[in-house]
């Protein structure tokens, strides 16, 4: 009975001992000389942001961009096509004339619509040839816009162009007018022409035409 006590008293000396050596949680304080601070021992942490490093530039994102502020490169070749003025070989009649500085068919045009019955113009124009007379070549007509023709004849008939001439390019210089000519004088003029006897038929009415008298033609060769 002494024994057991003895034991039982050694386990609850053993017990508090035990209890005294527990390590409680406490609070630390720390003083300064303005203020007091207490920190938690047990809890602190380390809250310090760590920050990622920025993401490394990609190569190829860098060289796009620098190729971006390149100029576009102005040292480029250009090639240049020079229009070369095509010379023509002109067969010459009548009075000697030049080439150089006649009117267009289309600025002749103006002019004859300006001009009224019995008005004349001194004037030098460039067309091609739409028609000959076929027996010995004693008039052409010249082509104007708008289907239109100019009706040619020589001064004095002093000379004549070629039978096949229609088609060519044509300067005349000379006497530009307005005219009415008969039906009678048209269907003459058709007949020179070679035109069909259902062709010449067909004229009933006169005719408002724009008349040439040429001192000097030139026809292409």
């Amino acid at each position: 009975m002494k024994k057991m006590f003895i034991i039982g008293a050694a386990l609850l000396s053993v017990m508090a001992c035990k209890k005294e050596t527990e390590v409680k949680t406490e609070s630390t304080v720390i003083e300064t000389a303005t203020d007091t601070v207490t920190v938690d021992t047990d809890t602190i942490s380390n809250t310090e942001a760590t920050e990622a490093p920025e993401a490394a530039e990609k190569p190829e994102a860098k060289e796009k961009a620098e190729q971006a502020e390149k100029p576009e490169a102005t040292d480029k070749k250009v090639s240049l096509s020079v229009a070369k003025d095509v010379k023509v070989d002109y067969a010459a009649f009548g009075d000697k004339i030049l080439a150089d500085k006649a009117l267009t068919k289309e600025q002749m045009y103006a002019r004859y619509k300006s001009l009224k019955s019995g008005d004349t113009v001194n004037i030098k124009f460039k067309t091609r040839v739409k028609d000959v007379c076929q027996k010995k070549g004693c008039w052409m007509a010249l082509q104007l816009p708008d289907e239109k023709e100019s009706f040619v004849k020589f001064k004095d008939y002093a000379f004549f162009v070629p039978l096949n001439a229609a088609g060519q390019d044509a300067v005349v210089s000379g006497k530009a007018f307005v005219s009415e000519v008969s039906v009678a004088q048209l269907k003459h003029y058709a007949k020179d022409g070679g035109q069909s006897e259902a062709e010449i038929s067909k004229i009933t009415k006169p005719k408002k035409t724009y008349g040439f008298l040429a001192d000097g033609v030139l026809i292409s060769k």
